[in-house]
């Protein structure tokens, strides 16, 4: 397959964050469509980035090879529902990026054999730096694999697991992970701005000294310990932040509120997710 041609249902916005990596990374636009029923949506797609659209669901699966499925998780069962049917005659390579739906819903309602790659890219898709974890299961051919990989990539780092249930951790961590950084560097200009620094200073420091220590820990083949340890001189300023931070159990803090996000994702895999 050299060309593909790759329909997304569902308009917002983590399709265009998709649509403009793609395009920015050399897809051509012609051979991108978009399904929605928000007429508006559709006109903005289309203005900004030269894609064909439809209104019709149906329509764009049966003109596609990839299908990806950007829909809310409690409308799923009625999308996948309805596109059973062209699903089944054109055999296309399904990607959902919907938290909380498993695979063996989405093979029971789409069907049987439907080669099926779930994933769960995040909100920094918008300025192409998502971290995206996939999961294939059988169907799905190498050269599919490939292809999924690419459309993920075009918006950041992509990985792949083999355990599905290991997705409901994936979205505790980078699933829902932008809004603990988000929280944090809330929290440390709050902090800064009551010791007495100008909004607008704090606000700036906070920005780059997270953008810094994530680039440090990008770029370095160190684990965050030692990046930690590193910058935390013994006796000094570092240090002392450090030790009232383990004091007010910030590490039990955290892991409890992965294991409450991981267990969130499993009950909307229930409520969301059931075959019917």
């Amino acid at each position: 397959m050299s060309s593909p041609v790759l329909a997304f249902i569902g308009a917002g916005n983590m399709a265009t964050s998709l649509v403009g990596g793609l395009i920015t990374d050399g897809w051509d636009p012609a051979r991108l469509v978009v399904a929605d029923r928000d007429p508006a949506q559709l006109v903005r797609l289309q203005n900004r980035f030269m894609v064909r659209t439809t209104e019709q669901n149906e329509d764009a699966v049966l003109e596609s090879d990839i299908v990806l499925l950007a829909v809310k998780p409690q409308v799923m069962p009625e999308v996948a529902h309805a596109l059973a049917e062209a699903v089944a005659r054109r055999r296309p390579l399904v990607i959902s990026i919907a938290a909380g739906i498993r695979e063996t819903a989405l093979r029971h309602w789409l069907g049987e054999g439907t080669a099926i790659v779930r994933c769960m890219p995040n909100t920094p898709a918008l300025v192409q730096s998502s971290a995206t974890a996939l999961y294939a299961n059988a169907a799905v051919s190498a050269q599919q694999r490939d292809l999924a990989e690419t459309i993920l990539r075009a918006v950041g780092l992509t990985l792949w697991i083999e355990d599905e249930d290991q997705m409901d951790t994936v979205t505790a961590l980078s699933g829902s992970g932008p809004a603990y950084f988000f929280l944090f560097m809330e929290l440390l200009q709050d902090a800064a701005r009551t010791l007495g620094l100008p909004d607008e200073s704090a606000r700036l420091l906070t920005l780059q000294t997270a953008f810094g220590a994530a680039k440090m820990a990008l770029e370095s083949a160190d684990d965050a310990a030692t990046l930690r340890q590193r910058v935390t001189s013994p006796g000094g300023t570092t240090e002392r932040a450090i030790q009232v931070f383990r004091q007010q159990g910030l590490d039990k803090l955290v892991n409890a509120a992965l294991q409450a996000a991981a267990e969130r994702s499993r009950e909307l895999a229930e409520e969301f997710g059931k075959p019917t």
